[in-house]
């Protein structure tokens, strides 16, 4: 494990100093009702990322968890939600419920030739990136990360393997978070792992704080693990 935390260090202190990033591009594709969806690509590894962000973010806030994701040998697509960023707003009655954007994601990946495709999904992400879980054909999604979310509606059907990340502190205005995501990892199927950081960040926020390289490292070895 001390192996492994200091090569992520190592990772991003030489993107740090050598200005050199993978190489991004920005790519489009139409959610199942026909919205185009905009996204930013990083990386050309067999094993595919989706970045799902938070409602206060948008594709761009994943640029430094994508650069880390793809010199790690990921391809990872950061994506805007419609009504966010460069994707334009929806029908008022579907852009509350955001998975469809995400599985159209994964779908593209999948097209795109990746072999496996997961989720990294924060908050508002999280819940969509857990309602794609449920509603995927089997296969589809490898493996889920939600960062201060409950994952959605249905945890019990969520497939492949699960990473629940939490602040011990993290509240919302209608109190703390842990115990729902405490509950909704606990109807989860296996398998799946709990992971508590200290502090009251709140999913992307969590990265600005001094538990954002732990965040990270967790996030790598989750999504490297054979």
């Amino acid at each position: 494990m001390r192996a492994f935390v200091t090569s992520v260090f190592v990772l991003l202190f030489i993107l740090l100093i050598s200005g050199e990033v993978p190489a991004q591009e920005t790519v489009t594709f139409p959610a199942p009702d026909g919205y185009q969806l905009h996204a930013d690509l990083y990386g050309k590894g067999d094993r595919a990322v989706v970045l799902a962000h938070g409602g206060r973010f948008t594709k761009d806030s994943w640029r430094k968890q994508a650069e880390a994701f793809a010199d790690a040998g990921f391809r990872a697509l950061a994506t805007d939600f419609r009504g966010y960023g460069q994707s334009v707003p929806g029908s008022r009655s579907e852009d509350w419920k955001h998975y469809p954007d995400v599985l159209a994601a994964v779908r593209y990946l999948h097209h795109a030739g990746a072999k496996s495709v997961s989720i990294v999904g924060a908050s508002m992400g999280g819940d969509a990136a857990g309602d794609a879980s449920a509603e995927s054909n089997p296969g589809e999604i490898d493996r889920i990360v939600l960062l201060g979310s409950e994952g959605g509606d249905s945890p019990e059907r969520m497939k492949g393997r699960k990473l629940f990340i939490v602040t011990r502190d993290d509240r919302s205005g209608d109190g703390p978070r842990l115990p729902g995501i405490t509950e909704h990892y606990q109807k989860a199927p296996e398998p799946k792992k709990l992971v508590v950081l200290e502090g009251s960040a709140h999913a992307q926020f969590i990265f600005e704080t001094d538990q954002g390289p732990r965040l990270l490292e967790e996030m790598l070895r989750f999504l490297s693990e054979p």
